[in-house]
């Protein structure tokens, strides 16, 4: 029916039918996408003129390039700053057990429910280059390649990096709490199909620079694969600094999990170069989040 009503159009060249075709095109896309909108679109343009014919790929050209935009923009964001750039990945958020889950083959400790909301984290490690950038200087003991984790860094230090950070940029970048790095390192929206002991693997070679194969000393960030989201280090390399105080788990649902607790001791996670990766290295973080 479609073919002959085209085939119809065609012969008489009616402007105004051409015209309801293509808002029946536009309508199938937003209801069954690009491709079946293409179809009608190619053979709307047997029948229009040239001017309804442009307009109509124009269109589809256009939503297609919005759709891909959005789509990038939406999952990872890079930032520049005093011309060192870095990417923050959209962690969507959900519900997941925080704690020692079967897969890390632990015969202790607990587990309990824990519901985040969305949040941005860094795609890698905090590096020597984006701090030198913000703060002016290195505190690192591993020099020599500035794509390498800062490190030699005390909780206080993160978070007068973070303040700069947030000055330089119009941003409200912080520490993301121990829950919001759990669900990322585990993969976030993944977690529940893709359950490793690592961050992305069973195999701790394969996304961790370890005490087994560092060679003593740091690595260039991103030179292990990364996880489910993209993510990078999240085992291994340094340990990372969280927001929360240190305090027990407690067995238990929680939402947004924030321990407020006054402990004098700042959560670190996350095995480094000079470790075993024991179960409770299980995962390390990105020291940037936001939402």
């Amino acid at each position: 029916m479609l073919t002959m009503f085209v085939s119809m159009l065609q012969a008489q060249n009616y402007d105004a039918d051409c015209r309801e075709m293509l808002k029946m095109a536009k309508d199938t896309y937003l209801k069954k996408g690009s491709q079946a909108a293409q179809r009608q679109f190619d053979l709307l343009c047997q029948a229009c003129s040239q001017r309804i014919c442009s307009e109509a790929k124009a269109w589809l050209r256009e939503q297609k390039n919005k759709s891909r935009n959005n789509n990038t923009s939406s999952s990872v964001i890079t930032i520049r700053v005093n011309g060192v750039d870095f990417k923050m990945v959209k962690v969507e958020g959900g519900t997941f057990s925080m704690g020692a889950t079967p897969e890390q083959g632990s015969i202790f400790g607990s587990t309990y429910s824990v519901t985040l909301s969305d949040y941005y984290i860094g795609e890698t490690e905090v590096t020597q280059e984006l701090w030198e950038a913000v703060m002016g200087n290195n505190p690192s003991y591993f020099k020599g390649n500035n794509q390498r984790p800062v490190e030699n860094v005390s909780w206080n230090d993160c978070k007068e990096f973070i303040e700069k950070l947030n000055q330089l940029t119009g941003k409200s970048f912080r520490l993301p709490t121990e829950a919001e790095w759990e669900y990322a390192a585990r993969g976030g929206k993944y977690c529940k199909k893709y359950a490793y002991k690592y961050s992305g693997s069973n195999n701790v070679g394969e996304v961790a620079w370890y005490k087994g194969n560092s060679g003593g000393k740091t690595h260039s960030v991103k030179t292990k694969k990364a996880n489910k989201l993209g993510l990078y280090d999240m085992s291994g390399n340094v340990l990372e600094w969280c927001y929360d105080r240190f305090s027990g788990y407690r067995g238990y649902s929680r939402t947004n999990l924030n321990e407020s607790s006054s402990s004098e001791y700042r959560v670190l996670r996350g095995g480094g170069w000079y470790g075993e990766m024991t179960i409770s290295d299980y995962v390390g973080g990105a020291p940037l989040s936001t939402h």
